[in-house]
C-alpha cells in the first residue's frame, strides 16, 4: 500500500473507463482496466479530471466505470481541475503534426487535454492508446522539452509493464515509461 503522501495524480484516459469490464468480464482488455482501476480506488493514487477529460468519460464510460468513479469521489480520490489551454504547447504540437499530415493532428489535438492535465499535476497518463497518441507524442517530445518528462502506462500491458505492481511500488517516474523513451523502444 502506498502511504497518501506518496500518492499521485493520475490522469486516466476515457479509452480505459470505455474498457473496462465488470466482475464477469473475461475479454482481457476489459478485465486488465478494471483491474488497474480497482487498485486505483484500493491504492492512495488519486484521479485528476477536467471540463475536457469528463466530457470524454461521460461519453464513453463502461457501467463498471461509473461505478468506480462514484466511489472515487466519496473517498475524496477526485481532483477535478480547471487547467488553461497551453496555447504554446498547442501552436508546437500544430505545428510538429502539421508536416505529416491531418490524421495525426487529429490524434494528437483530440489527445493533447490529457497532456495538458498531466503538466498541471504529477505528469502521468494512463491510456490504452499506444499507436496514435502515445507514439506521436513520444516522437514530439525529442522537439518539445514538456514531453519530455511525461510518463505513459497502458494497463493492458500486464506483462511488459505491469502497471497494477507499478502503482504498487508508488508510480514513480521509471525511465522506461516516459515518453522520450517509448519510440527508442519499438
Amino acid at each position: 500500500m502506498v502511504d497518501k503522501e506518496y500518492s499521485k495524480r493520475l490522469v486516466i484516459d476515457a479509452s480505459v473507463a470505455r474498457a473496462a469490464g465488470d466482475e464477469g468480464a473475461t475479454y482481457p482488455k476489459s478485465v486488465h482496466c478494471r483491474d488497474f482501476l480497482q487498485a486505483v480506488l484500493k491504492i492512495c493514487h488519486q484521479v485528476v479530471m477536467t471540463p475536457a477529460i469528463k466530457a470524454e468519460w461521460d461519453k464513453h464510460q463502461s457501467k463498471f466505470a461509473l461505478t468506480w468513479r462514484r466511489q472515487m469521489v466519496a473517498k475524496k480520490k477526485w481532483n477535478y481541475l480547471e487547467i488553461s489551454i497551453n496555447d504554446s504547447l498547442w501552436t508546437e504540437i500544430e505545428s510538429i503534426a502539421a508536416h505529416v499530415g491531418n490524421k495525426r493532428i487529429a490524434e494528437m489535438t483530440k489527445d493533447l487535454c490529457l497532456i495538458e492535465a498531466a503538466l498541471a499535476t504529477d505528469k502521468i497518463v494512463i491510456s490504452l492508446d499506444d499507436n496514435t497518441a502515445r507514439k506521436f507524442f513520444s516522437e514530439a517530445s525529442v522537439k518539445i522539452d514538456e514531453l519530455k518528462d511525461i510518463v505513459w502506462v497502458n494497463p493492458d500491458k500486464v506483462e511488459e509493464e505491469k502497471p497494477i505492481e507499478w502503482l504498487r511500488n508508488g508510480a514513480k517516474t521509471e525511465s522506461d515509461r516516459l515518453l522520450i523513451n517509448y519510440c527508442e523502444k519499438k
